[in-house]
């Protein structure tokens, strides 16, 4: 049987979306912690990153549910403006108006439920959300990482050919850095994230 074939997506909201809030932050550090992220992040970070993020301008949260209620993967959006100066700033000095950009915070999906259909279903929620509110263009970064780094499994698939099938681009040359653990209570470390843009 299709294991997607009985998920649906549902938007989360005030109370739908606190509620969810747990199951959303541990699935976030489950899909994160696979490369080519290595994210080692913990439930109570996860948690007001996801509140601040609900709190932000136009923001969009899209859950996949399975019929007994738990979630297997959630998609996010928000103004670029006001929330996300690491990534609002090198898009400014490059020209973008940021008014009109609307930023795609992540989308994760469970191992079992990928190649179903439900990534185009979170870009499809998210960019008619942006479309709707009038927003002329869309975009997310991605962390990057050497093609010889240590960790790539050997059967990593880039998801580059997913993104271009969705129309987007790799705004070459522009770059911006964030900070997280690679180990469970280690130190920050720097990582270099690369822009994916669509214009409406």
């Amino acid at each position: 049987m299709d294991p997607a074939g009985l998920v649906k997506t549902r938007t989360l909201t005030g109370a739908d979306l606190e509620a969810a809030l747990p199951a959303l932050a541990a699935l976030r550090i489950e899909v994160f912690r696979a490369f080519p992220y290595l994210y080692a992040g913990t439930e109570d970070y996860e948690q007001r990153y996801l509140r601040d993020f609900a709190a932000a301008k136009d923001s969009f949260v899209v859950a996949a549910e399975t019929e007994a209620g738990r979630i297997v993967g959630c998609a996010t959006g928000s103004a670029i403006t006001g929330h996300h100066d690491a990534f609002a700033a090198p898009l400014a000095a490059a020209g973008y108006d940021l008014a009109s950009t609307f930023y795609f915070g992540e989308s994760v999906l469970l191992a079992d439920y990928r190649g179903h259909g439900l990534g185009h279903a979170f870009f499809d929620a998210r960019e008619a959300h942006a479309r709707a509110r009038g927003y002329e263009r869309t975009c997310f970064c991605a962390v990057e990482r050497a093609k010889d780094h240590p960790l790539r499994p050997a059967d990593h698939s880039p998801l580059d050919a997913f993104w271009t099938k969705r129309g987007y681009r790799k705004l070459d040359g522009l770059l911006t850095t964030f900070d997280w653990p690679t180990t469970p209570g280690g130190p920050s470390e720097t990582h270099a994230m690369g822009y994916w843009m669509r214009s409406f």
